[in-house]
C-alpha cells in the first residue's frame, strides 16, 4: 500500500511537469499552423492524452479481454468531464469558442449513442468496430478541413519560440504524460487490490482515472496559463478519440461482450455530462456546473461500485 502511494505521488509529479510543457508545446503549434487553439486541443491534444488508453485497449484485445478497453474508455469519459472538467470550474468559470460548440458538443454526444445502438444485440464485433473507425475518421476530416479554412484566413505571425523548440516541448511533455498515466494505473491497481475492489470497477473508475491523468495534467496547464478552449477541446476530443477510435479499435481486435447495467451506466453519464457542459450565449461554463458533474461522477462510482 505504502509502494502505491508513493507511485501515485510520482505519477502526479510526472503529470504536473508534461502537463506544462505539452500545453506550452501546443500553444506555440496552433500559432506556428495558425489554426485557433481549441482545434488543436480537440485534435492533437485530445489523440495525445488518450495514449494510455489506447495502449489499455489493444493489449486488453489482444489478450482476449476487450471488455477492459470498454470499461476503461467509459470511465475515463466519465472522469474527463465530471471529475477533471469539474475540478478545473471549482476555480474559475471557462469561456467556450464558437467553432468548438457547434462541432466537438455534437460529436462528443453523438459517439456514446452509435455506440449504445451498436450494443443493443449485446456484443460490439469487428464489423461495429470498423463503423466506429469510419465516422470517427469523418469526424477527424471535418475537424481537418475547418482548420484548413481558418489558416487559409489567418496571416502567418512570428514565433517567439523555434519550431525545433517546439516540437520538443510536445514530444518531452507528452512523454512525461504517458508515463505519468501508467506510473498512476499501477499505483490504482495495487490500490484496489489491497482495498478488495472487482476488476471492473478496477478497470472503469481507477484505471480511468490514472489513464486520464494526462488530461487532467493538460486541463490544469491550460487554465493556469489562460488557454480556456485548449482545455475544452482537449476534453471534448478526448471523449471523441476514446469512444470511436479506441473502442472501434478494440472491437476490431477481438469481440466485446458488453454487459447490460454496467454500459448502459457508462454511456448514459457519457451523453449526460456533455449535456451539462454545454455553455450558455457568449460560451460561458460557470462555476455552478461543477456540481451536477461532482454528482454524475459520484453516482457512476457508487452505481458501479455496489
Amino acid at each position: 500500500m505504502t509502494v502505491s502511494a508513493l507511485l501515485l505521488l510520482l505519477g502526479i509529479v510526472l503529470a504536473g511537469f508534461g502537463g506544462e510543457l505539452f500545453v506550452r508545446g501546443l500553444v506555440s503549434l496552433a500559432t506556428w499552423w495558425r489554426v485557433p487553439p481549441g482545434i488543436i486541443g480537440a485534435t492533437v491534444a485530445a489523440f495525445a492524452t488518450s495514449a494510455p488508453e489506447l495502449s489499455v485497449a489493444v493489449n486488453s484485445a489482444l489478450e482476449g479481454q476487450p471488455e477492459i478497453a470498454l470499461g476503461d474508455v467509459l470511465g475515463s469519459n466519465v472522469v474527463n468531464i465530471g471529475l477533471v472538467l469539474g475540478i478545473a470550474l471549482v476555480f474559475a468559470s471557462i469561456r467556450v469558442g464558437r467553432g468548438t460548440v457547434v462541432r466537438d458538443y455534437a460529436a462528443a454526444v453523438a459517439a456514446p449513442v452509435v455506440v449504445g445502438l451498436l450494443a443493443l444485440d449485446g456484443e460490439l464485433g469487428p464489423l461495429d468496430g470498423v463503423l466506429l473507425l469510419v465516422i470517427f475518421t469523418l469526424w477527424l476530416v471535418q475537424s481537418a478541413i475547418a482548420a484548413r479554412r481558418v489558416r487559409d484566413a489567418t496571416p502567418a505571425v512570428l514565433l517567439q519560440r523555434s519550431r525545433a523548440s517546439v516540437l520538443i516541448s510536445l514530444v518531452i511533455g507528452l512523454a512525461f504524460l504517458i508515463v505519468a498515466g501508467r506510473v498512476i494505473v499501477t499505483a490504482a491497481v495495487g490500490i484496489s487490490q489491497f482495498l478488495g475492489w472487482d476488476g471492473f470497477v478496477v478497470g472503469a473508475v481507477l484505471v480511468a482515472l490514472g489513464t486520464s491523468a494526462p488530461e487532467l495534467a493538460t486541463m490544469i496547464a491550460a487554465r493556469l496559463r489562460g488557454h480556456d478552449e485548449v482545455a475544452v477541446g482537449t476534453i471534448l476530443g478526448s471523449n471523441i478519440f476514446n469512444t470511436l477510435l479506441i473502442i472501434g479499435t478494440a472491437a476490431v481486435i477481438h469481440p466485446i461482450t458488453v454487459n447490460g447495467f454496467e454500459a448502459d451506466v457508462g454511456i448514459l453519464a457519457s451523453i449526460l455530462l456533455v449535456l451539462l457542459i454545454i455553455p450558455a450565449r457568449g460560451g460561458l461554463l460557470a462555476r455552478w456546473r461543477s456540481i451536477p458533474l461532482f454528482c454524475t461522477y459520484a453516482a457512476v462510482v457508487l452505481l458501479l461500485a455496489s
